[in-house]
């Protein structure tokens, strides 16, 4: 991983067609406001691959004459403000068609204010929190919600378990995990014994495990942002021989996503957890995905939840400018959006919701296992299927 660098991600990347745009062609500009650097750089590396990746297999499939543009600004990840700044910056200076990314919360709600008062579409590529999309009408969330893992996870945690504690990073998506699954696991008859949520830029979860570890419960359900912090919360884990005691849960894009799992060791084997995607998963269309990506950035390379959230935003952004021969009106290109839907996605079917504007996808259970000598998520069971934003299973609503 690591990160693309400042400097880098404030050009624009032409892509679609690489030679010269000849005159009178028609491009379509589309603004990522991401994070590309820092800690959690990887969420902007990875929507860019997948964003690239798509384009570079699917541009033969635009209509003639028609490039696609990526212009790709660095948040600092999270910064609201910048993010902010930078999303009007595209509008403005830049005139893009659409606005897309969103490493977090506090960034996809920052860009969804510009896209509401531009009136132009955003396509989320991550930010979890349920309130996003609430925040204007014109994004459209590829991702997933912290609610359509939690429940069926809380759920299926009180059937195997009788006491559970959680910790959280402290911010919304920690804090709608944390209240998702205590529900869910209580509604179940499980018992909380407790609670602790960790500021989002913490370093050193040791301290705040022992807790757990004083607790004693049956199983502990964790969330941290992903990327390198989960690793470190894995570690920290074990080091405190906690996966010896304890059951270790939780939506799997926050604790072992794929890119992560190669640096975590044989200490996370048999963790559980429930998410919208594995690499591991054997669909055809995930297979072919998964061998794509590895041809286009090399053999050790892993495709996670963001590189999938950018290939299937893409596919919908894909068919927007075909369906309207590349000449993209604002309000046209979100009804096509908020009716995407999709039987071949690599995480399986999905579908937006046209009432939300928000993902209806499939949740996995899944176990860590090796699989010829690699970690891997291994899909153990569809959990639940067609689950809303909310977390509740059912088809998504078909009326406008």
């Amino acid at each position: 991983m690591g990160s693309f660098g400042i400097a880098a991600r404030a050009a624009a990347v032409a892509l679609g067609a690489l030679a010269a745009t000849p005159a009178g062609a028609q491009v379509v500009k589309i603004g990522v406001v991401d994070t590309f650097s820092g800690p959690q750089a990887s969420f902007g590396e990875y929507t860019d691959k997948g964003f690239r990746l798509y384009i570079k297999l699917h541009q033969k499939d635009l209509p003639p004459g028609v490039s696609i543009e990526l212009i790709e600004r660095d948040d600092g990840g999270p910064n609201p403000d910048r993010a902010k700044q930078l999303a009007q910056e595209l509008v403005t200076r830049d005139q893009v068609n659409l606005l897309a990314g969103a490493a977090f919360t506090p960034i996809g709600i920052a860009v969804a204010s510009v896209a509401d008062e531009a009136k132009i579409p955003f396509v989320i590529t991550n930010a979890a929190s349920a309130v996003v999309t609430a925040k204007s009408q014109y994004a459209v969330r590829f991702s997933f919600t912290v609610q359509q893992s939690n429940v069926a996870l809380g759920s299926w945690a009180a059937k195997h378990y009788k006491t559970a504690y959680t910790l959280v990073s402290d911010y919304t998506p920690g804090w709608d995990t944390e209240q998702t699954f205590i529900k869910a696991f209580q509604a179940g008859g499980g018992t909380v014994l407790g609670s602790v949520r960790v500021p989002i830029q913490e370093s050193d979860f040791t301290p705040y495990l022992q807790r757990v570890k004083d607790a004693k419960p049956n199983v502990l359900l964790v969330f941290v942002p992903g990327g390198r912090s989960s690793t470190v919360v894995m570690k920290s884990f074990a080091d405190l021989g906690l996966n010896k005691t304890t059951k270790l849960v939780g939506p799997g894009e926050s604790i072992l996503p794929d890119d992560e799992l190669p640096n975590m060791g044989d200490t996370v084997l048999g963790a559980i957890t429930v998410s919208h995607y594995s690499a591991a998963a054997t669909r055809p269309a995930n297979r072919a995905f998964v061998a794509a990506w590895k041809k286009e950035y090399g053999a050790d390379t892993t495709p996670n939840f963001v590189g999938v959230a950018a290939w299937d935003g893409m596919d919908a952004i894909f068919q927007a400018i075909k369906a309207q021969n590349g000449k993209l009106d604002p309000d046209k290109t979100l009804d096509i959006l908020r009716h995407y839907a999709s039987a071949n996605s690599p995480r399986g079917p999905i579908a937006i919701d046209p009432a939300t504007r928000d993902i209806v996808q499939n949740e996995y259970l899944r176990e860590v296992r090796k699989v010829d000598g690699r970690l891997e998520n291994v899909e153990i069971q569809t959990i639940a299927t067609a689950v809303k934003a909310d977390g509740t299973s059912g088809p998504a609503e078909t009326t406008p």
